[in-house]
């Protein structure tokens, strides 16, 4: 049984097609300059048709697993955090074992919308901790393409595509500090998808896109991430001074903002992707964390702090000493 949960490897995948603020000003009402000044977003990426959530998943995998040093059959867990699996069943977890040559291992995804990838952290640290599993890859993939109505502006400006990945495994040595997960599923209405079988089985009719009253949405995730700040602080005993780098969920760069003043944060300690990469929902965190780690500013022995929000409404946090 290991005291603490390390990270050991970390990886990501971008689809290779850009779709830039101009192409989208082409489908709908709507501009540049309009987009980047209300999300900081100017790009996203889009999935090929023959990409899925499993395929975007495994090229992150193998990125975190070579970058571990490790053999893929030595994973005992994966947790696949995603809300555009290209099955109901068999879960994308179990897909991914099966792209990874795994025979021993067990899988499964989780759905908690864009704080997937917290979520997924905090369920393998516990795993780790109670000597359940010795290293478990967590993944975050997503195809937000496929679920947004690209003639929907309020929406279809936002998202975009990609998996991001982490390795994790059991150490004498500090790692995941604390995880901290959330819910209210009073705010059900806010932000959603329906599920497109339910809805013609209903004869709804009702799109398969993502809604999301926008300003609602706003001001209750500005509010909950700052009380997750503060009970990330208080349960370790920190100031905001001991945090060296603040990897958020990319959905709003006012969003972000806000988070980063709350911990008296510079920008330049904060992890952005939003500008080339949009919301990338469960992958964000992740694809964030792997950038920091690979372009070389995060630094081992650095305190970083996660935190997302995302459709339930869920939201949570996860502080580490990589």
């Amino acid at each position: 049984m290991s005291r603490w949960t390390k990270v050991i490897g970390t990886g990501g995948y971008l689809p290779a097609t850009i779709r830039t603020n101009d192409d989208i000003s082409n489908m709908v009402d709507t501009s540049d300059s309009w987009i980047y000044e209300r999300t900081g977003i100017k790009s996203r990426r889009i999935a090929g048709p023959d990409e899925t959530a499993s395929s975007m998943a495994e090229v992150a995998a193998r990125q975190a697993i070579d970058a571990a040093g490790i053999a893929a059959a030595d994973i005992d867990m994966i947790v696949v955090a995603t809300g555009t699996p290209e099955r109901v069943y068999p879960s994308t977890a179990c897909l991914l074992q099966e792209r990874l040559g795994i025979k021993q291992c067990v899988g499964f995804d989780i759905q908690a919308a864009c704080s997937g990838s917290v979520y997924g952290l905090s369920i393998a640290d516990q795993y780790i901790k109670t000597g359940f599993a010795k290293n478990v890859l967590v993944v975050g993939s997503e195809i937000c393409s496929r679920i947004v109505d690209w003639s929907d502006r309020s929406t279809c400006i936002l998202f975009g595509d990609g998996a991001g990945a982490v390795l994790l495994t059991g150490s004498d040595e500090p790692g995941i500090l604390s995880t901290h997960i959330h819910s209210d599923g009073g705010y059900e209405d806010l932000l959603y998808c329906p599920n497109p079988q339910v809805a013609a089985a209903a004869k709804q009719h009702e799109p398969a896109y993502i809604s999301m009253r926008g300003n609602e949405v706003f001001k209750v995730a500005v509010n909950t991430l700052g009380r997750i700040v503060d009970e990330t602080l208080a349960a370790n005993g920190l100031q905001q001074s001991d945090i060296d780098w603040l990897v958020p969920h990319q959905a709003n760069t006012r969003i972000i903002a806000a988070t980063a003043k709350k911990l008296g944060m510079s920008m330049d300690q904060v992890i952005l992707t939003l500008e080339n990469q949009g919301n990338t929902s469960s992958a964000s965190v992740l694809l964030a964390f792997n950038e920091g780690v690979r372009d070389g500013r995060i630094q081992r022995g650095q305190t970083v702090l996660m935190e997302a929000f995302g459709a339930g409404f869920t939201w949570g946090s996860v502080l580490l000493r990589y």
